[in-house]
């Protein structure tokens, strides 16, 4: 299986969409992919360093290094050739598979489930997606699904609170993953199963039923998830 995109965070959204050159016939144009603009934004704009850019965005610096790279190299060339320049917005999100995370509104509460072919996915430690819910008023707002890069138990807990979630809805889960969660002031609900959008409904309706002792599911004896 593939190995899911890293989420990226996106904190401010272009205004203007399109840089026309005056003067010059309309010949196609350079496209600006959301994260580079972001990256311009944060770096040339704002005055960050890459690691700050980086860690704003939540991606490595070797990834902020290479969008800079591609999205100056864009910039130069709408310039020196005369192309109009359009930044993108959710069109690029399709295009490159890369999931853009949003911040998170003063008001919203993110609800994060593990999820797996839109069910909730049984063993928290092993997850490689996340479903996340933006909720204002007891209402689901907006929907998305995130990868975990890979990432297995005490790193999944640090990827939550980086991504400002709220409430962990999960399967399986071990004592010292829901202590490191937990210390996050992520509320965590474990022992649940079903369709994710059925189970975040429930959760916010009062009515999700949960089992008494989550388990992970695991088989094998070195199974680390109940460990503390």
């Amino acid at each position: 299986m593939a190995r899911p995109k890293r989420s990226r965070t996106i904190t401010g959204f272009p205004e203007y969409n399109m840089f026309v050159p005056d003067g010059i016939p309309q010949r196609g144009y350079i496209e600006l992919e959301l994260d580079e603009f972001e990256v311009i934004r944060l770096i040339d704009y704002k005055s960050y360093t890459h690691a700050k850019c980086a860690d704003k965005m939540n991606i490595s610096r070797t990834t902020v290094t290479e969008i800079y790279a591609r999205a100056r190299k864009k910039i130069a060339r709408s310039i020196m050739e005369g192309y109009p320049l359009r930044i993108e917005g959710n069109e690029c999100i399709k295009k490159t598979g890369y999931p853009v995370l949003k911040v998170k509104g003063e008001h919203i509460m993110r609800i994060a489930v593990t999820y797996e072919n839109e069910t909730v996915f049984p063993h928290f430690g092993k997850t490689s997606q996340f479903k996340l819910y933006d909720v204002e008023n007891n209402e689901i707002k907006e929907s998305q699904v995130v990868g975990t890069e890979g990432l297995g138990h005490g790193a999944l807990a640090i990827l939550l609170s980086n991504m400002n979630v709220d409430v962990l809805i999960c399967g399986g889960i071990g004592r010292g993953a829901i202590m490191a969660i937990s210390g996050s002031n992520i509320n965590v609900v474990g022992g649940v199963t079903g369709d994710c959008d059925t189970v975040v409904k429930a959760y916010l309706d009062g009515t999700l039923v949960t089992e008494s002792e989550p388990t992970c599911g695991c088989s094998h004896d070195n199974c680390e998830c109940h460990h503390e």
